[in-house]
């Protein structure tokens, strides 16, 4: 087991790893730039360490500087959190290089799923169900309309170099289609590194269901049920749930399995979530795969017992599966989570500012997830997200209720936040019915997400 990790991340995702690892009685390294000096997650850690400017590229995304960090507090393991460089392949090599270890899977499967393309191609060699797709576009217009031909209208646009809903466009027709290629080009090139893009069929008002792997270094692969994540603006998520409504335990444990068979045939060794489409026929297509832990991994923790993350720390310290979890995993009651953003709830985009008042809900229940507290500032340098409050019932309806009067109660000043577009979508008859696709916010709202 490791003895010291250095958590390269910030906020809540920051305070989730280090509370479960002071939990797992290892020592923590934290660190911070700038903009985060004196935030509520450093106070959870044995040491800090200061990282440079705000901007991430300057802090959180400087590989050398994190690397100096393992080296000056002599800790033996990384994590990486989700999110900056919890994905990348070549940074997970020089930490294990390093001496330490890459809390996470291993570099060939970063590598290997962090291209969307590639990851197509290898999970449809392993027999993962999958909608029909091109290569990476070439330069020329009359072979990027021929693929869309190919597949058939309509088409989204998607980059190859990276997820989280960035770049992705759709096209209904050949004339929006080359604009649509620049404009994800353009959006790929500033997100990812790479301006490579490709095309999927576009499926009309899908379900997003994601299924929780965990392997280890042994050969074994378990699942953790599923989570329904269809709520979404811009591609984003915004409110996810265990178990998906509506879908049957038969058809969900039949695709879990699935899934897990070809994590396991795969040799997949770490945690990851494999993120599928459900069409309204019942079909799954593969969509993509997450080798990390996902923001709404508290859901599948509130359904299952299992602590996420120190079932993760357990299997990239080299312990076999068959010890970390339960030899069955029962489902108990149903989860939901609302991410909190500080944005506009007209239009969604972010609203820096400071927190003149900031009390998250305190019930039975319920539990939020934040690294802010009253007084702090929400930059404009990262991610908006200030909370994510989760409910937890004996059944959907109970959630629904629950998660509801938490939001109510959750004050806050100084910033906009979305709060008021999430209880529209709760209180909404299509989502108490279960009803979820990737269009339900602009169709509650009236407007575009």
């Amino acid at each position: 087991m490791f003895s010291k990790v250095v958590v390269a991340n910030r906020g809540a995702v920051a305070s989730r790893v280090l509370r479960a690892l002071a939990g797992m009685s290892i020592r923590t390294v934290a660190v911070y730039s700038e903009a985060d000096a004196g935030a509520p997650y450093l106070a959870l850690a044995g040491e800090t360490y200061a990282i440079g400017p705000a901007p991430a590229r300057e802090s959180y995304l400087d590989q050398d500087r994190l690397l100096e960090v393992v080296r000056q507090s002599r800790a033996d393991g990384l994590h990486p959190g989700y999110g900056f460089l919890s994905e990348n392949a070549a940074f997970a090599q020089r930490v294990n290089e390093s001496g330490a270890r890459f809390i996470g899977p291993s570099p060939k499967w970063i590598e290997a799923m962090g291209h969307k393309t590639k990851a197509r191609e290898l999970a449809a060699r392993y027999g993962m169900p999958m909608t029909k797709g091109s290569d990476v576009l070439p330069a020329q217009g009359d072979a990027i309309l021929a693929a869309a031909r190919d597949i058939g209208f309509p088409v989204l646009v998607k980059p190859a170099g990276g997820g989280g809903g960035i770049g992705m466009l759709p096209a209904r027709n050949e004339t929006e289609l080359l604009g649509a290629v620049e404009r994800s080009r353009s959006m790929a090139a500033r997100g990812f590194g790479t301006a490579e893009v490709y095309l999927e069929r576009l499926m009309e008002r899908p379900r997003h269901v994601e299924f929780q792997v965990l392997g280890d270094a042994h050969g074994a692969a378990a699942h953790l049920h599923e989570r329904d994540c269809s709520v979404q603006r811009r591609n984003q998520k915004v409110i996810e749930e265990a178990p998906a409504p509506g879908l049957s335990r038969g058809q969900a444990a039949a695709m879990a399995e699935r899934v897990t068979g070809v994590m396991r045939d795969m040799g997949y060794d770490n945690i990851g979530t494999v993120e599928m489409l459900l069409a309204a026929d019942g079909s799954f297509s593969f969509l993509e795969m997450n080798t990390r832990l996902q923001v709404e991994h508290g859901v599948t923790e509130e359904v299952t017992g299992v602590d996420l993350v120190k079932a993760q720390v357990r299997s990239a310290a080299g312990e076999r599966l068959a010890d970390i979890l339960p030899a069955r995993i029962e489902l108990s009651g149903h989860a939901i989570q609302a991410r909190v953003y500080a944005e506009d709830p007209k239009n969604f985009f972010p609203s820096p500012g400071r927190l003149k008042v900031f009390r998250p809900p305190q019930s039975a229940g319920i539990r939020v997830e934040t690294g802010f507290a009253e007084g702090r500032d929400v930059t404009p340098h990262y991610d908006p997200m200030i909370a994510k409050v989760i409910a937890h019932a004996p059944t959907r309806e109970q959630a629904i209720d629950r998660l509801t009067e938490a939001l109510e109660a959750f004050a806050i000043e100084g910033p906009k936040h979305n709060i008021p577009a999430v209880l529209a979508v709760l209180r909404s008859e299509a989502f108490r019915a279960g009803r979820v696709h990737t269009g339900l916010i602009p169709e509650v709202l009236g407007r575009k997400s």
